[in-house]
């Protein structure tokens, strides 16, 4: 009798669940098939796409609602919102709803829930979205980051929504920020005085303000005004989990292309490098929620850059989209091998043991 590999079916110690456990054991079990849902649950796509007549699509995204505490309650929920509302961009759609189940812990203060409801309100007024419903409670064993989930829809076009599956060979392949942004931010505003220490107050100044550069709805909903499918952008994905490493392998996946990337066009800022350094992280596979990965239509590179540019978001060409048969190709130093999806991202281990660090 053959023998199943093991390490292939076992969960993670952290994070994202693995391709193969998705396929084995989430995708074959999506309850009823309903033919208005355009674009059902894919590994490396944070969207559904749901028909809903009068050319018009519904774009719905879902995660955990994260809300840590030491980021100071306004900064931790402006965050949480825009997780969600970042993913729910990445279709090209304005974010339009939100509802949000708030499971918290028992030792949450009036004060403090009214701090951090006020910075919800006023990031999903400054997106555009409106709450629609939710849930509130505090209750045991619930606990900091994870208080509860939430749910952002968009509503728009039919011919004007794409997702990771929809990158075409010839396409160009386009990164904004750099590497590494929101693992370099999260590090600044936890650990600012040990940064300061170690590499000086102006890395640790600069690794702070990355904080707010962690959401790429402006990125996305810039990119696509300059249009989408054949006019201009064809997939996007924000690089959050593994990192820029893992957003370029997933659109690749879901899109069933191949890639060429040239590592040294991908941006790694120099508060990046240094904090990533410090704390023992690669910046290309580290958690980078504020990093926009778009594929669009080669003739329209240019013009996608420039208004990226324009509205202050930094974008560079960083590869093209190739052949299935070719596989994704990263070129160093002039040689090119294969990309391998990181699986593990390096973050949580670096974070969870600078915590500790910090405690003792």
């Amino acid at each position: 009798m053959a023998t199943e590999t093991v390490t292939e079916h076992q969960l993670p110690e952290v994070g994202k669940i693995s391709p193969e456990i998705f396929e084995h054991v989430i995708k074959p079990r999506l309850g009823k098939r309903r033919p208005e849902v355009l674009v059902g649950p894919q590994h490396g796509i944070d969207v559904g796409i749901v028909e809903i007549g009068g050319g018009q699509v519904m774009a719905l995204t879902t995660d955990p609602f994260f809300i840590v505490p030491e980021y100071g309650w306004r900064r931790a929920a402006w965050f949480a919102v825009h997780i969600l509302a970042s993913d729910a961009s990445t279709s090209g759609l304005r974010p339009t709803y939100f509802a949000v189940d708030l499971n918290l812990p028992r030792s949450i203060r009036r004060d403090q829930l009214e701090e951090m409801w006020q910075a919800v309100d006023e990031t999903c007024r400054d997106i555009g979205m409106a709450i629609v419903t939710g849930h509130t409670a505090r209750y045991d064993g619930c606990n900091y980051p994870m208080v509860g989930g939430a749910t952002v829809i968009s509503v728009g076009e039919k011919s004007e929504y794409v997702t990771p599956a929809m990158a075409r060979v010839g396409d160009a392949v386009v990164v904004t920020k750099g590497a590494a942004i929101e693992a370099t931010g999260l590090f600044g505003v936890t650990f600012p005085d040990r940064i300061a220490a170690a590499l000086g107050p102006e890395t640790a100044r600069a690794a702070e303000d990355l904080f707010y550069q962690m959401s790429v709805v402006k990125d996305a909903l810039t990119a696509v005004e300059v249009g989408v499918r054949d006019e201009g952008v064809t997939a996007m994905h924000d690089a959050t989990e593994c990192g820029v490493w893992g957003g370029l392998y997933e659109v690749a996946e879901a899109s069933g292309v191949g890639m060429t990337v040239d590592r040294s066009a991908v941006v790694v800022r120099p508060e990046v490098r240094a904090v990533c350094d410090l704390f023992g992280m690669d910046p290309y596979s580290s958690i980078s929620e504020g990093t926009l990965i778009l594929t669009c239509r080669l003739h329209r590179a240019g013009a996608v850059i420039e208004r990226l540019r324009d509205a202050g978001i930094g974008a560079a060409r960083v590869g093209e989209v190739t052949p299935a048969e070719q596989g994704i190709q990263v070129v160093e130093n002039g040689r090119e091998h294969e990309l391998e999806h990181p699986r593990v991202d390096p973050f949580w281990n670096a974070f969870g043991q600078a915590l500790a660090e910090a405690a003792t």
